[in-house]
């Protein structure tokens, strides 16, 4: 486990995708300070490592995947640090909105406030069937800080966004997959399970064409739609530049699997 301060984020390596786990289960897995600059360095690491296909973001126990920023440390703030804390939040979901290999978020219950924004910032999300979805901000007087505003309002549309902004309210994980806002809903002790297969159906295809595909869909959804099939052309061209476009095509023909190697 990497521990640093007050916040806990374990890494583990497993076949060809990493799971990460918030380890703080005693205050429902919410993010500290620490625990940020931590999880932010895991993800540097995780980076550069070839063997990763995907990663899997969850929290210890069944009650909660994160229950938000540490409250401790936003009561200290003002005018004058609370953009700087906006910032870092903010950075890590673009961290794992632009990572490089697809992260799945598994949800395995309250996902309030900085859990659902960091949710957000994944690119599939699964759920198990005691998850709760809020950005309660309003109440403390203030609005979510990490994302929230933009991500939930272009995932579920803006007038559902801003019911659950407005009042504060959860939504339960058969409401959110209807607003699809997750992917599926899974009993909870196949929470993991069903993520790890996800994220294997992803790691035997070529770690190129992945990529591409998070590039063309996170590149192209702020452009117009000429803009973002020009886009899609160029990243459709460069693949055929690759030895794992080759195989593909190639194994297709021999009528065996293909073996991609990244390259």
């Amino acid at each position: 486990m990497n521990d640093q301060g007050d916040g806990h984020i374990k890494l583990e390596l497993r076949e060809a995708w990493a799971l990460i786990t918030f380890c703080r289960p005693a205050k429902l897995n919410a993010l500290s300070r620490f625990m940020k600059q931590e999880l932010e360095r895991v993800l540097n690491e995780l980076k550069t490592n070839r063997d990763v296909r995907a990663v899997i973001l969850t929290g210890e126990g069944e009650r909660a995947f994160c229950a938000g920023t540490d409250i401790a440390d936003v009561a200290i703030l003002n005018e004058h640090n609370a953009k700087e804390f906006a910032q870092q939040g903010q950075q890590l979901g673009e961290r794992l909105e632009h990572f490089p290999v697809p992260v799945i978020a598994a949800i395995n219950g309250i996902a309030a406030g900085g859990g659902t924004e960091l949710a957000l910032g994944c690119h599939l999300r699964i759920a198990s069937t005691n998850a709760q979805f809020s950005l309660p901000e309003i109440k403390l007087g203030i609005i979510p800080g990490y994302g929230g505003t933009q991500r939930l309002a272009r995932a579920i549309g803006e007038t559902r966004a801003l019911q659950m902004m407005l009042t504060g309210e959860s939504i339960s994980a058969e409401r959110a997959e209807r607003f699809a806002l997750i992917n599926q809903v899974v009993e909870p002790a196949q929470l993991l399970a069903e993520a790890e297969s996800l994220a294997g159906k992803i790691a035997q295809f070529s770690p190129l064409a992945i990529r591409a595909c998070l590039q063309a869909v996170i590149h192209g959804r702020e452009l117009s739609l000429a803009e973002g099939l020009a886009v899609e052309r160029d990243i459709f061209s460069q693949l055929f530049a690759t030895e794992d476009a080759r195989e593909g095509t190639r194994a297709f023909l021999e009528k065996r699997k293909p073996v991609f190697r990244g390259r």
